[in-house]
């Protein structure tokens, strides 16, 4: 049975279904292209590229945003905002979503200002400003004192408003709660309890409901799940219809902004992250977004160059330009298996909402660290799935190569900033980091010792036998980065040790069907231990002969739904290569 991170069960066959239509604009999604390189010049020489290669808009990053991931514009001043747009215009017809850093309402003010001095007239341009006060949720501690700086958001986003912009000004960005290891249901949840708070904040400041949802847009994370994350994108549009509903209004089509996940990025066989976005933005798109903006598939490993930055932008091209895809309205509309989990989103949603609600909405949810406990707790199943290859990383965790060659970033390209994440924060992960640094450990012996950590794998058995698990055992201890020694079956135990001593390996791993462990593994991994290896494994669950197998000298066992990153750990410890924390390694 497969279920999704919310405990939504995933069926093997739907019957066609019938379920709400979300209210959702006609027409393509656009098309998004980051400027984030922290120089205002080469910031501008990417924008230019962008949209005159077929980008539909901007996303407008600044340094420490959420979406920043350690780079972004680092000054916003007038002469930074001159050099970062010289040539751009910004009445027309391209759009314009700001990722707003710490300093949110002045590089939101000072942006809005900057396109009038452009000559443009507000009115004409689409600039999405990203006015977000809980974005500091992500960073630490949400303040108990929330209630003046959320303030100073909303009333910059009214005199914005007042300038003559369209908007929208505030975002319910839930991208963080993704990040942070969130399941569909608790970013859903946030993004609604978000937006629910600053429809308050805006009545309270003289903005009724009718015209203050307008003055919001939402933005959310969109994975290679293409199940979870295309329904994650309907369910938004049919709970906030049911908001409006609530506030007794009739339901509008919402802004929904995308963001490939951060979570999902590697920086080991990085290319398949390229297969990676391509699958969030068809899913983002289909499922209702109006813009998708997708992370370069070099952004893990550093500013990504000219190459990484034209396939995130033509990947999505191809879906919409070559495949049509955005001309469909609500594709999923009557297909049983998104109908279902819409469905369930919405419903597991508006729980979590309606908890959140219930302790006095989300500031009060987020001071207490109640929201962020959640979060935490589906946070770490997750890192558990991946760690007993429940949840495989392509390239990472299943199918490593370690001959893979590295991935260029951009000439000259700046350090990440280094960015602190207090505790009780929001703090975002990558899935593939606790196996990533295991291959650093492996890059570091290789680079001291001139070759990779080896492995024997010691094969009972005739080949037809052992091939599956020898085959199992390569691909597991090269996801850790140890290169796997096989060279056939030995028929004796005084065989295997003359083998095991030509291959020096300092490592063994026993192979074979049950019936060959229990007639041979005991004198085999006895004659290891006699030739003095530093550790034996045997691959296969013990059973009934854990004891014997241990006092005969096999030190770990490796079977599906093991830890693979607690034993990998455990081999290096062996051959006395220093490991500190789970998930923080160093060599």
């Amino acid at each position: 049975m497969s279920e999704t991170a919310d405990g939504v069960r995933i069926e093997p066959v739907y019957p066609p279904a019938e379920g709400p239509r979300a209210i959702r604009p006609g027409g393509p999604w656009r098309v998004i292209a980051r400027l984030d390189h922290p120089d205002a010049h080469e910031a501008n020489a990417q924008a230019l590229d962008d949209l005159a290669n077929g980008a539909d808009g901007l996303q407008v990053v600044f340094s420490g945003a959420l979406g920043a991931y350690g780079f972004g514009l680092r000054r916003f001043d007038s002469a930074s905002l001159h050099d970062a747009f010289d040539g751009i215009r910004f009445d027309a017809g391209a759009n314009f979503e700001l990722d707003l850093g710490p300093d949110g309402p002045d590089q939101a003010l000072r942006f809005g200002a900057f396109v009038e001095r452009s000559g443009a007239k507000p009115q004409d341009c689409a600039v999405a400003f990203g006015l977000d006060p809980f974005a500091v949720s992500a960073r630490g501690p949400f303040p108990a004192d929330w209630r003046a700086q959320a303030t100073r958001h909303v009333e910059t986003a009214l005199e914005l408003r007042g300038k003559g912009f369209r908007g929208p000004f505030l975002v319910a960005d839930a991208r963080a709660v993704h990040a942070a290891g969130g399941s569909p249901a608790q970013e859903l949840a946030f993004a609604l309890a978000a937006a629910v708070s600053l429809l308050r904040l805006l009545e309270g400041s003289g903005a009724p409901p009718r015209e203050a949802r307008a003055l919001i847009a939402f933005r959310l994370a969109a994975d290679a799940d293409e199940l979870a994350t295309l329904s994650k994108f309907r369910a938004l549009r049919v709970a906030w219809s049911r908001v409006e509903e609530a506030c007794g209004l009739e339901p509008r089509a919402a802004h929904v902004q995308a963001e490939s996940a951060w979570r999902m990025m590697t920086t080991r066989d990085a290319y398949v992250n390229v297969m990676r976005g391509a699958t969030a933005a068809f899913s983002a798109g289909l499922g209702g977004a109006d813009s998708v903006s997708v992370l370069p598939h070099t952004l893990a490993v550093g500013l990504p160059d000219s190459l990484a930055r034209r396939l995130a932008r033509n990947v999505q091209l191809i879906l919409l330009r070559e495949s049509n895809l955005g001309y469909v309205a609500d594709p999923a509309a009557g297909a049983g298996a998104f109908e279902a989990l819409t469905k369930a989103l919405c419903d597991k949603a508006w729980r979590l909402f309606q908890e959140i609600e219930g302790q006095g909405g989300l500031p009060s949810a987020l001071a207490t660290g109640a929201f962020q406990r959640q979060v935490a707790a589906g946070a770490a199943t997750l890192a558990k799935n991946v760690a007993q290859l429940k949840t495989p990383i392509t390239g990472v965790s299943a199918h490593a190569d370690l001959a893979e060659r590295p991935v260029e970033v951009g000439v000259g390209a700046p350090e990440r900033e280094a960015f602190a994440f207090a505790e009780g924060g929001l703090k975002p992960i990558r899935l593939a980091e606790p196996f990533e640094r295991l291959r650093d450990l492996s890059d570091a012996f290789l680079q001291r010792a001139g070759a990779r950590p080896k492995v024997y794998l010691a094969a009972l058995g005739a080949e037809s036998k052992h091939r599956r698990r020898v085959a199992l055992m390569r691909e597991w201890l090269e996801a850790g980065g140890f290169e796997a020694i096989y060279d056939g079956e030995a028929a004796t135990a005084e065989e295997v040790v003359g083998r095991l001593r030509a291959s020096g390996a300092p490592l063994v791993c026993l192979c074979g069907t049950d019936d060959a462990y229990a007639g041979q593994a005991e004198a085999f991994a006895e004659a290891f231990q006699a030739l003095g290896v530093k550790g034996v494994a045997l691959a296969g669950r013990p059973g009934e002969f854990e004891q014997a197998l241990r006092a005969a000298g096999v030190d770990d066992f490796i079977f599906a739904g093991g830890d693979a990153v607690a034993t990998l750990r455990r081999l290096y410890a062996r051959i006395g290569v220093e490991t500190s924390a789970p998930g923080m390694m160093t060599p």
